[in-house]
């Protein structure tokens, strides 16, 4: 976590661009949205095994590693309405082995931040974008976000089969003000990509035994790799956001991926976003039991 908007990116106030096709109001904002955090202590050892290159390590929270589950609903962006769902990794951008908690309290001496492992999305346009600008690995599914009296939960289906499933009771207590911004990692056109997120609400928070909710993955092939993280059935803590505001950096940094020997398939790359419209119709409410 780091502190709040740069300078620089309000500096960018009134100003347009076109990127990809895509027309941008600057700097990118997110006018309202809500949102659903949860952190689940997973095997580290498990972890470090999806991460994709030797200068990325798993953070450590004491023994265990943490599978961060984290559901945006965008409800006025300059891109439309969509929903993303972000399954990631606690990590540390370095070529050494963290201490426990460290990066938790000095992260940006670390380069903490998470790795994303999996992040559908609503709308075709928000793949075209998220994926081909700043190398997130986007992809269409079905989502919801759904806010009850005691809970808040998302699905996440694709091909309708069960991708996962979250929910969380929600958090008691005061709200308390956020004004933070996060580092995600993701792997894309084989290179490692970091991106910058700054956001400002109010959040429930439930921290250890306070902390009740599930996760649940199903048994598409996407999230398949996951299952041997031995996710714990409990979290470790819960965020819920009913409302807030955000900034996407436009700045973003990318490293190639080293590997021991040469790779034997090509990774994934420009084709699959060349021929992506800017879309921005939704696919049916996910409906796959859990």
């Amino acid at each position: 976590m780091f502190g709040m908007t740069p300078r620089r990116l309000k500096r960018e106030s009134k100003k347009f661009a076109l990127v990809d096709g895509i027309p941008f109001a600057l700097p990118v904002r997110s006018q309202r949205m809500q949102a659903l955090m949860a952190a689940f202590p997973v095997d580290p050892d498990a972890a470090r095994a999806l991460l994709p290159d030797r200068t990325m390590q798993i953070a450590r929270l004491w023994r265990r590693a943490l599978l961060v589950v984290t559901v945006v609903n965008y409800q006025e962006t300059v891109i439309g309405k969509y929903i993303e769902y972000s399954i990631a990794l606690g990590c540390v951008h370095r070529d050494r082995k963290p201490l426990p908690l460290l990066p938790f309290v000095f992260g940006g001496l670390y380069q903490f931040g998470q790795y994303v492992c999996e992040l559908p999305v609503s709308t075709e346009i928000s793949v075209k974008g998220g994926k081909g600008i700043w190398g997130m690995p986007k992809h269409q599914a079905s989502l919801d976000f759904r806010v009850g009296d005691k809970t808040v939960s998302s699905q996440y289906d694709l091909d309708g089969e069960l991708g996962a499933y979250v929910e969380l009771a929600l958090p008691g207590g005061p709200k308390v003000p956020l004004g933070v911004g996060a580092s995600n990692y993701c792997q894309f056109r084989g290179m490692l990509n970091k991106s910058t997120v700054y956001f400002k609400g109010r959040a429930a928070v439930a921290v250890g035994p306070r902390a009740h909710g599930r996760f649940e993955l199903g048994d598409h092939p996407r999230v398949a790799r996951l299952k041997g993280l031995g996710i714990a059935s409990k979290p470790i803590f819960t965020v819920y956001i009913p409302e807030a505001h955000g900034v996407l950096d436009d700045h973003s940094e990318s490293w190639f991926l080293g590997f021991d020997s040469p790779p034997a398939e090509r990774p994934e790359g420009m084709e699959s976003v060349i021929g992506l419209g800017l879309g921005q119709e939704w696919p049916p409410p996910p409906t796959a039991p859990h």
